[in-house]
């Protein structure tokens, strides 16, 4: 993966639905371009077993995921370097350099950044005490034969319960979901729906796991107290920056907003903010970066 001096036109870090649009459009325009990532491409749709926001009639993230990679894998101008992550990024006046894990370098004009997120766990977040180590998977892990006829604790009001919900439509489960104050937006899709029962919280404690059932002690936001058991626990409370170290600016929640990163990192996707996390977002912020890199790199002015 040696590489010399500025030997593609952009650098994009990350295969997910923006750095995969990145790609598509640098070469739509002519530019060639490198792809790094980690893992297989689009891992995260893989994931996603329901869509309902997304155009080009997929229902499902396999289905959509599969479509984008082939489409970037038949993308002459594109480069792709899959199992590699990048370690440090670094910009100045002439190009960006990026590190990667076997210590090879890449250069060029300009770089995408689109890590994208990855999930929280209980400890960090400041409403639940958890006992040290636990570790709990995310709410789209849960396969329908683990929520049928349980009753399934969920920790969090993310759009993740939306998502199960309309990916098991016919599933009798119950998820009791324990969620603060700053989640009581998020709740509002699934909060109609008769499987779901809402449990606002000041704060949880969940208790050492002893036996098939888990159980945890909710302070209510109007400083009620009730314990809580249930089958099975999983958590829906968001996710976390997942950016490489070197020359990004970062806010106080780890997230990079565009506007305040060096002219030459462009950062797309779920990295920009917490507030725009949904692949129709991230595939046009990777496209407009790539178009960003096109026209600075030819002088051509972006506003106006």
């Amino acid at each position: 993966m040696a590489a010399t001096p500025c030997e593609t036109d952009l650098i994009i870090i990350g295969g997910g639905p923006a750095g995969c649009a990145a790609a598509r459009m640098a070469a739509g325009v002519g530019m060639r371009s490198i792809l790094v990532e980690p893992d297989r491409l689009c891992r995260n749709l893989y994931r996603i077993p329901a869509l309902n926001n997304v155009l080009g009639g997929h229902t499902n993230g396999p289905d959509l995921a599969d479509s984008i990679v082939a489409e970037l894998k038949s993308t002459e101008l594109c480069r792709l370097e899959l199992g590699r992550r990048v370690t440090e990024l670094h910009a100045d006046d002439g190009h960006v350099t990026v590190t990667v894990d076997t210590g090879a370098r890449l250069t060029a004009p300009y770089a995408v950044v689109a890590t994208g997120v990855g999930p929280l766990q209980p400890h960090d977040a400041a409403w639940i005490t958890a006992p040290r180590g636990l570790t709990l998977p995310p709410l789209w892990e849960a396969e329908a034969d683990d929520a049928q006829g349980r009753t399934l604790l969920v920790l969090g009001g993310d759009r993740l319960i939306g998502t199960f919900l309309r990916a098991h439509p016919a599933t009798d489960t119950r998820l009791l979901v324990a969620y603060p104050a700053a989640d009581a937006y998020k709740i509002e899709e699934v909060q109609d729906d008769p499987r779901v029962v809402l449990v606002p919280v000041e704060h949880l404690t969940l208790k050492p796991t002893e036996g098939p059932l888990v159980s945890a002690e909710a302070v209510g936001q109007d400083g009620s107290r009730r314990t809580i058991t249930a089958d099975a626990a999983y958590l829906s409370i968001g996710n976390a920056p997942t950016a490489p170290s070197g020359d990004l600016t970062r806010g106080p929640e780890g997230y990079c907003p565009p506007t305040e990163q060096h002219p030459r990192v462009l950062v797309a996707g779920d990295l920009r903010s917490t507030r725009f996390q949904r692949i129709m977002t991230a595939l046009g912020s990777g496209s407009e970066a790539a178009l960003h890199a096109y026209y600075a790199a030819r002088d051509v002015p972006t506003k106006g």
